[in-house]
């Protein structure tokens, strides 16, 4: 293809996704009177049809609020169906086994879930932590990627659940990092009078107070609302932090038939916080409260607004659209003094500061429409798709050496003076794409899962030198399963997926592809459900980020190609009336099949953080008729390097967590949880210093439902 043709078809593709786009708001005035069989359709919802595994009709999610057995995926409106038929190992944390767990980041919510590492960097609260088989994950909210605003840690209270899928899967959601993707499931308004609020104090002085509630707007009950809000007060576990944050969303929904659903969310965050303890010397064990950086300079502030809107249709002939469409504002500055224990003399210390400024604009969007069709024994899903997105980002680095600093007797220093930035990054990226995804079913036993992909993505930056430079990618994913149901009860599947990583300017994008076997079983006696996967999952074209062994710079580098084979166990199970347990088990073997850093080759290494061995058990019994209730959870992290080069290992480490709550009257109780109850400590992060894992903590709870 010459350049005029493809800048013609990347024209005509922008126009088409742009006028799709338009169509959501349009889509809110669609005419109800088209459904001439209205009361037929009404029965055949109340059937709960099915085709070839997506959803049908209207909203697909299920309330599982009351439980910690998920039965539906729900991907932001793209396609939802039951997890049982879903051709890839997926787990789903819901708000019932969040609020268990007193989860309150994203890195507490997935510890439990197999085949993940999280919070690797301890006390380096800046962002969430988290792999996927060994390699990084891919951020959604609803379906779309949060792109340029992955870097915000984000506030679990705003979220129904959470969404894991391992290997990532580029075919429906475009440029993905190879290890899986993590979407998160925003609180919506629901057709009913309903509130709770609660109020809670913990560890490092931490205190918080939130409300979530909802009701109807009209008397025929085709508008509803919701407001959630929260706000927190506290420190962390090091000397001089502060943990202070607020959260609000709101959101309306209409309802004017069941086949039409609009919904627009808007939600502020702002948090006012500390990044970084300033890490710990190498030489030995050190009190994780000690504070090594600078308490003049150690701030981290973030303000982040979104602006979601969400519009489905059932056409009552088999098809349905589907429109999503979010946009977003961010500004994110941080800076921090940290130890460089490679070149400690006694206990003298170098340290150096680390700075950042930015800020962000986005906006995503995609438009799907789906045509179901029954032929004699088959059954026919067909998704086709346009997605846009738009963003800006411009950021300010600074780095420098600073004080030193006497660990046996510290004395700060002040705030450091800020050099000239050392990057300076004006950056524009858009992305058009289109997909594909085709199912054939055959007597519901029989399920053929194909997809299709094509982005195009043009980058362009402004640097610290005023040079401008520009790319263009053009990537094609492909995706392929097959499910074969043994019985209603059992499924089993193969699959092949492929992603394409988020891309840099100059730099060849890093590409996965993964192979995976699986059975699935959820017995119709019991609310369960019972998984198990084996997979090969392999990338190339990798980039990562290495610490200079004698300047504790760091850069990022190519290494080439390496591969994980392993295996992924998960239970959830409401095992009787009274008791629920959620246990998983990983096993990974990561090689390096090519790469070089620092003039070092490191094929046939392992990788960093990346554990042979990972293994977790979480049970909650009720007693009482549930006025009681004790939750145990204890989880095990095997050893893994810190380096590329394998030359610095963790050690293995059991962590038990603990849960307690006493409803005291019908809609009043209390819970007291513990995380790390015995207060294990070990380095979970090496580089220029050492980072620990979270120390003990607690949280009382004050919660009433209305």
């Amino acid at each position: 293809m010459d350049d005029s043709k493809g800048n013609r078809f990347s024209f005509n593709l922008q126009g088409c996704i742009k006028l799709a786009l338009y169509g959501c708001a349009s889509s809110f005035l669609l005419p109800t009177a088209i459904h001439a069989e209205e009361s037929n359709q009404e029965q055949s919802r109340q059937d709960g049809h099915r085709v070839n595994t997506v959803t049908v009709f209207g909203q697909a999610l299920d309330d599982d609020s009351e439980t910690i057995v998920a039965k539906e995926l729900w991907v932001g409106g793209k396609v939802a169906t039951s997890i049982l038929d879903t051709p890839a190992s997926v787990s789903v944390i819901t708000e019932k086994e969040i609020l268990q767990r007193d989860a309150s980041t994203t890195e507490e919510i997935l510890q439990y879930s197999p085949g993940l590492v999280t919070d690797y960097y301890g006390s380096d609260d800046r962002n969430d932590y988290f792999q996927i088989r060994g390699y990084q994950a891919t951020t959604y909210r609803d379906g779309m990627t949060l792109g340029s605003m992955r870097g915000v840690r984000e506030d679990p209270y705003a979220f129904e659940r959470v969404e894991v899928i391992r290997g990532a899967n580029s075919t429906l959601f475009g440029p993905a990092d190879p290890g899986g993707s993590v979407n998160f499931v925003s609180k919506r308004p629901k057709f009913e009078s309903f509130g709770s609020g609660y109020a809670s104090y913990g560890s490092y002085d931490q205190k918080e107070m939130g409300v979530d509630v909802g009701d109807t707007l009209n008397e025929d009950e085709t508008l509803a609302f919701r407001f959630t809000g929260k706000m927190k007060d506290g420190e962390l576990e090091y000397d001089t932090s502060r943990d202070d944050s607020q959260f609000f969303m709101g959101g309306l929904t209409w309802e004017p038939s069941e086949f039409t659903t609009a919904t627009l969310i808007v939600d502020y965050l702002n948090r006012d916080a500390t990044p970084n303890s300033g890490g710990y010397p190498m030489d030995k064990e050190y009190d994780r409260s000690n504070f090594y950086g600078e308490p003049d300079f150690n701030y981290h502030d973030v303000e982040r607004t979104n602006v979601t809107a969400q519009v489905t249709h059932d056409f009552n002939n088999g098809f349905i659209f589907r429109g999503n469409v979010r946009y977003s504002h961010l500004t994110d500055d941080y800076g921090y003094v940290y130890l460089n224990t490679l070149q400690q003399v006694g206990t003298n210390v170098p340290r150096a500061y680390l700075a950042s400024s930015s800020s962000a604009e986005e906006v995503i969007g995609n438009t799907i429409l789906q045509y179901d069709k029954s032929f004699s024994r088959i059954d026919s899903s067909t998704l086709v798709g346009l997605e846009y997105s738009n963003s800006s980002t411009q950021d300010e680095s600074y780095y420098a050496a600073t004080t030193s600093i006497d660990i046996a007797n510290p004395v700060y220093s002040g705030a450091p003076t800020l050099s000239s930035p050392y990057l300076s990054d004006d950056q524009d990226n858009q992305t058009l794409a289109a997909f594909l995804q085709q199912n054939f079913s055959l007597d519901d036993r029989y399920i053929l899962t194909l997809g299709v992909r094509q982005d195009y993505i043009d980058m362009s930056n402004r640097d610290i030198s005023n040079t401008h430079t520009s790319d263009d990618f053009n990537e094609t994913s492909f995706r392929g399963a097959f499910t074969y149901k043994v019985t209603p009860e059992v499924s089993t599947y193969i699959s092949y997926v492929e992603s394409v990583a988020p891309p840099t300017i100059g730099v060849e994008p890093e590409r996965g592809r993964q192979s995976e076997l699986g059975i699935k079983y959820s017995p119709s006696n019991m609310n369960a459900l019972f998984t198990a996967s084996v997979y090969q999952l392999e990338k190339k074209d990798i980039t990562i980020s290495v610490a200079d062994s004698m300047t504790g710079n760091i850069t990022r580098q190519t290494i080439g190609k390496s591969r994980v084979r392993g295996l992924d166990l998960e239970a959830k199970a409401e095992l009787f009336d009274n008791f629920d347990l959620t246990a998983g088990y990983s096993y990974m073997e990561s090689e390096v099949l090519k790469g070089v850093v620092y003039g070092d080759d490191v094929s046939g290494n392992e990788f960093s953080v990346a554990p042979n061995n990972t293994a977790s058990l979480w049970g909650n019994y009720s007693l009482f008729n549930d006025a009681l209730s004790v939750g145990l959870g204890t989880r095990y992290v095997g050893s893994y390097y810190f380096d590329a080069q394998n030359t610095e290992k963790s050690e293995a480490a059991t962590l038990f967590d603990g849960a307690i709550s006493y409803q005291f009257a019908k809609s009043t109780g209390l819970s007291f949880n513990v995380h790390n109850i015995a207060d294990k400590q070990y380095v979970v992060g090496s580089g220029t210093a050492d980072y620990y894992n979270p120390g003990r903590s607690f949280t009382l709870n004050l919660n009433h439902a209305w």
